[in-house]
């Protein structure tokens, strides 16, 4: 790894830390200016064409939404006269930090960048960026009508728009719009339940993601052939897919069942209801890769590759991520 990638990423987190830390607005959009302008350069790739077009457009939607949060800022620290509702201030600074971490409606930019990406980016930016929006969100979070039609926005259009998609990248995009709705449920009763989520999403993700890395997949078509020649891969590799739609005995339905039971708690029946019922379409569109990588076996005569990969810390990742599940369970049992 070159030194001004190591660079780079550490100012990301430097940034990302002090928009956290910051006692004050102006401290915290500083914190979110150095983490952009941190992560353009990682961006920017020789190898890959389509780099530069996503690194332009994170970079203007990023401007702009920064910009937004700015004006906001200053309109409350300010007290500016002839704003006459300060409610209507707040809501534009949580829509601008939603379209930082694209939550949907705020998504336009999140699949068109992710596209243009190499994977390690992508994991970057699938969970790292994630981090300083939510907590800033989680600083003003009194609007629970607001935030209640975002989740239900971002639950619709990420199952919708993930089931035609062919890219695996797009499908970890929307699948990331799902979780963030999750997360956005998660904060209304505990930060700590956000926090444990959003920890057991990134290993869940960091899992996938590296299998993807190591076999240079992008498409369904080369995740179907490639891991055809790896029975434990693709064994691997359905049981994170199925981690991440929260499905029991996998880690992944931890968090979802801890949010769920809040919800109910302080009453978000209808809204507890319909993210179950819309979190299917996600789902389904997981077991749909998964069915057609296990059912079928593609052997094409032109595609000689050899296929011995030996990566034991992966193997290690993926039985810590399976069975982690029933070890909290049997472990939480005797104490």
């Amino acid at each position: 790894m070159k030194f001004f990638k190591i660079m780079f990423f550490l100012l990301i987190m430097i940034g990302s830390l002090i928009s956290i830390s910051s006692h004050t607005w102006f401290g915290m959009w500083l914190g979110l200016e150095i983490n952009l302008l941190s992560i353009i350069p990682l961006m920017n790739s020789t190898n890959n064409l389509t780099s530069s077009e996503a690194t332009l457009k994170y970079f203007i939607t990023q401007a702009l939404a920064s910009t937004i949060l700015l004006f906001s800022m200053i309109f409350i620290s300010y007290k500016i006269p002839f704003i006459w509702n300060k409610n209507l201030i707040i809501l534009m600074m949580n829509s601008s930090l939603l379209t930082k971490m694209g939550a949907a409606p705020f998504h336009f930019w999140f699949p068109e960048v992710m596209e243009g990406l190499t994977w390690l980016n992508c994991l970057i930016m699938l969970t790292w960026q994630k981090i300083a929006p939510m907590i800033l969100i989680i600083y003003n979070l009194n609007y629970p009508k607001f935030f209640s039609i975002i989740i239900l926005i971002s639950m619709l259009v990420s199952g919708i728009m993930g089931l035609n998609q062919i890219s695996l990248r797009k499908i970890l995009t929307y699948s990331s719009i799902n979780h963030i709705a999750w997360m956005l449920a998660a904060m209304f009763f505990n930060e700590m339940v956000w926090f444990w989520y959003f920890l057991i999403y990134t290993f869940m993700t960091i899992n996938i993601i590296l299998i993807f890395h190591i076999f240079k997949m992008f498409f369904i078509k080369q995740l179907t052939m490639k891991l055809n020649f790896n029975v434990m891969f693709k064994l691997f590799f359905s049981m994170n897919f199925l981690s991440l739609g929260g499905l029991p005995p996998f880690i992944g339905f931890f968090p979802k069942w801890i949010t769920i039971q809040g919800l109910i708690m302080k009453n978000f029946y209808i809204l507890a209801m319909m993210m179950i019922l819309m979190t299917l379409m996600t789902l389904f569109y997981y077991i749909r890769l998964i069915s057609s990588m296990i059912l079928m076996s593609i052997n094409e005569l032109n595609y000689q590759i050899n296929f011995n990969y030996n990566y034991p810390w992966v193997m290690i990742s993926n039985y810590i991520n399976i069975l982690s599940l029933i070890f909290c369970t049997i472990l939480f049992n005797f104490i």
